[in-house]
């Protein structure tokens, strides 16, 4: 399992949280998809062996908003 946190640019309302994650869990492969409106992030959970990353962004991004990889959680480490 793979977990991603994006940035997403262009969501203002009720009906882009709704859109995006509607649109995202219905991909085979997404576990888990949170939008979080006001800090313009969205948190997915999916396995990568079913569905790209770039696949994901594609759907977000064919709705008209800007997206971009915020954090992946697996990359922080201590060095």
């Amino acid at each position: 399992m793979e977990n991603v946190i994006l940035a997403v640019k262009g969501m203002s309302c009720g009906h882009c949280i709704n859109s995006i994650e509607g649109n995202v869990e219905k991909l085979n492969g997404v576990h888990f998809v949170k939008v979080h409106l006001n800090e313009e992030k969205v948190d997915i959970s999916f396995d990568p062996n079913v569905v790209s990353l770039e696949g994901i962004t594609d759907i977000i991004e064919d709705q008209g908003y800007d997206v971009a990889l915020s954090k992946s959680p697996k990359d922080q480490s201590c060095h």
